[in-house]
Formats: C-alpha cells, sequence, structure tokens
C-alpha cells in the first residue's frame, strides 16, 4: 500500500508540474519512423534479438518488434536504434 501512495504522489506532483512522465516514472518512449527505423528509450535489456523478432524487457513488461532483416544499429544503456522492415510492435506483461 505504501509503495501505491508513493507512486499516486509522484504522479500527482509530476501532473501539477507538467513534468516529462518519461523522466519521472521510467516510462518507455517509442519512436518510429516510417516502417524502417525504431528508436527505444527507456528500455531495460534485450531479450531476444534474431533477424525477423526483437524482444526487450521494459519497466512494465516487454515490448516485441516483428519485422523483416531487423538490426540493433546502436544501443545504450538508455536507448536504441533498431533498423528493418518493422511490420509488428506488441506489448506484454
Amino acid at each position: 500500500m505504501k509503495k501505491k501512495k508513493k507512486h499516486m504522489l509522484v504522479k500527482s506532483v509530476t501532473d501539477r508540474l507538467e513534468l516529462p512522465k518519461d523522466m519521472m516514472f521510467g516510462v518507455p518512449i517509442l519512436t518510429i519512423t516510417g516502417q524502417n527505423d525504431l528508436t527505444v528509450e527507456n528500455y531495460k535489456g534485450i531479450l531476444e534479438y534474431r533477424e525477423d523478432k526483437i524482444r526487450l524487457s521494459l519497466k512494465q513488461g516487454q515490448v516485441e518488434i516483428c519485422g523483416t532483416h531487423l538490426k540493433i544499429e546502436y544501443y545504450t544503456g538508455e536507448d536504441m536504434k533498431i533498423s528493418g522492415q518493422i511490420d509488428k510492435l506488441e506489448y506484454g506483461r
């Protein structure tokens, strides 16, 4: 219960001060450009990496990127860029 109260307090302060939620909560940001480039910010780790599927761990669940010729162009502790033919993004818990 204590964790929930803290989360509600942070959310309230974030909303009132109009702070970006990605900074306060570590919410993932996925930016897709066309069908060939995807930038992912605030991910936790790489769970699966194949030419047709990349699966990433997020703070709250996972995201699966499906397509063809998928490649991680670069990654840091905070963000990564994926290129290739992106056909589907799917979130899971």
